[in-house]
C-alpha cells in the first residue's frame, strides 16, 4: 500500500490535562471554557488515509493490531482523510446499564494475534472522539477548539449504538458540567475535562484541565520489598520522572492478599536488575536499614495508585494499588500529572488572626 499522505502525520503526542480541584467557572460575558466528560479508556489518535489506518497511543506506539474492529470501522465510518483524538473503551452491560469496563479493555493488549482477534469479536471496543486534528486536506492544529469541534461533528456524522465511532458530549454551562461530574460516574467515567474554546491543539502540553473523582497517579514500578514472612511481595516501590528525566522513588504500595503477594513476586523476579544484590532503602527512625532492603527491577511496568497527600515530592502515606496501565509508557509518568494542593497561610485558618 502507498504510504499515508495526511496534513497531520503520526506520531502525534496528544494534548494533555492538568489536575484542578474544581470545574472552572466561566467569566462574565462570552464563555471561555468547553466542558466534557473525562472518559476512562485508552487515549488514542486515529489516522485514516483511505485504506491505511493507524492508531497512535499516548506514547507514540501503533495500537492498530490490538483493535482490528476499530481499524475496520474507521474505513467504513470516517471520511477518507481524517485525524481524530479520543479514547478507546470497551462497553459492558452491568444489569441494564452500559458502562466502560477498564479490566476488559486492559485485556485487549495481548501478544497473540489469535487472542486479539477473539477478543475483538467477544469484547469489541468503541472510539469516543473529542477532538479533530485534520479533515480532508486541512490541518486543524492551529484552529481554535470551536472550529475543531465542528470538524469532529462533520467527521463522525452518524453516531449510533451500532457504530464504533462516537462523539463526546460537551457543554459551556459549568453547572451542567458539575452535574455531569456526579451523574456520569456510574457510567465508567472519572471526571470532567475543560478546554479553552479559543485554544489551539498543542502537542504534549497540559493545556486542558481535569477534575477527577479521586486523587490518583500513574507510577512506574521500580522495585519491591519481600514480605516480612519471607514469602511473597511485601510492597512495590513506585517512581515518578522529574522534568529532567530523573526517576525518583515516591513511596510504596502494599496490603495485598497472600495469593496476590506470591503472584506479584513471581511477576517481578525475572525483572530484577541485579538478582544477587538487594539495594538498601532509606533508613528512618521507624525502620532499621535491614528492614529497609529493597530489590530494584527494570522500570517497565506502570500502574495507577490512589493517594491522599504529597509532601516533599513523596506520597505522605501508603498508597493503594488500583489497576495496571498497559497503555502508559513509563517515561510519561511524571510529577506534572499530580494535583497540586491549594496553598494557604496558617493565619487564614486560625480564629481571630
Amino acid at each position: 500500500m502507498a504510504p499515508m499522505d495526511l496534513p497531520v502525520m503520526p506520531p502525534v503526542a496528544p494534548m494533555l490535562a492538568k489536575a484542578v480541584t474544581a470545574v472552572p467557572d466561566q467569566p462574565d460575558g462570552a464563555p471561555v471554557w468547553s466542558y466534557e466528560p473525562k472518559w476512562d479508556g485508552f487515549r488514542a489518535l486515529i489516522f485514516r488515509d483511505g485504506d491505511e489506518v493507524s492508531i497512535g497511543s499516548r506514547g507514540g506506539k501503533d495500537l492498530a493490531r490490538y483493535f482490528p474492529e476499530i481499524v475496520a470501522a474507521a474505513r467504513e465510518e470516517l471520511p477518507d482523510k481524517v485525524v481524530l483524538d479520543g479514547e478507546i473503551g470497551v462497553p459492558a452491560l452491568t444489569g441494564d446499564t452500559h458502562r466502560l469496563d477498564w479490566d476488559t479493555l486492559a485485556q485487549r493488549i495481548h501478544p497473540a494475534a489469535s487472542r486479539v482477534n477473539m477478543l475483538a469479536e467477544t469484547t469489541p471496543a468503541i472510539f469516543i472522539g473529542f477532538d479533530a486534528l485534520a479533515l480532508e486536506s486541512a490541518s486543524l492544529m492551529d484552529e481554535p477548539f470551536e472550529v475543531r469541534r465542528e470538524a469532529l461533528l462533520r467527521a463522525v456524522v452518524e453516531p449510533g449504538r451500532d457504530r464504533r465511532f462516537h462523539v463526546s458530549r460537551v457543554t459551556t454551562d459549568p453547572t451542567v458540567a458539575q452535574d455531569w461530574f456526579s451523574a456520569f460516574e456510574g457510567a465508567g467515567l472519572d471526571g470532567v475535562v475543560g478546554k479553552r474554546l479559543d485554544g489551539r491543539y498543542l502537542q504534549n502540553k497540559r493545556e486542558m484541565v481535569k477534575v477527577k473523582h479521586k486523587r490518583t497517579a500513574d507510577c512506574v514500578i521500580i522495585g519491591y520489598r519481600v514480605h516480612k514472612s519471607g514469602t511473597g511481595l511485601g510492597s512495590m516501590l513506585l517512581g515518578l520522572y522529574t522534568d529532567d528525566g530523573d526517576l525518583h522513588m515516591v513511596g510504596g504500595a502494599g496490603a495485598f492478599s497472600d495469593a496476590k503477594r506470591i503472584e506479584l513476586q513471581e511477576m517481578f523476579e525475572p525483572m530484577r536488575k541485579d538478582p544477587d544484590k538487594p539495594s538498601l532503602g532509606e533508613p528512618t527512625r521507624w525502620r532499621s536499614e535491614k528492614s529497609g532492603e529493597w530489590i530494584p527491577i527494570r522500570p517497565e511496568l506502570v500502574a495507577e495508585f490512589a493517594y491522599d497527600q504529597m509532601e516533599n515530592h513523596r506520597f505522605r502515606h501508603t498508597v493503594k494499588f488500583l489497576r495496571w496501565r498497559p497503555d502508559r509508557e513509563p517515561e510519561s509518568c511524571g510529577y506534572d500529572q499530580l494535583e497540586v494542593p491549594l496553598t494557604y497561610d496558617l493565619h487564614d485558618v486560625l480564629e481571630g488572626s
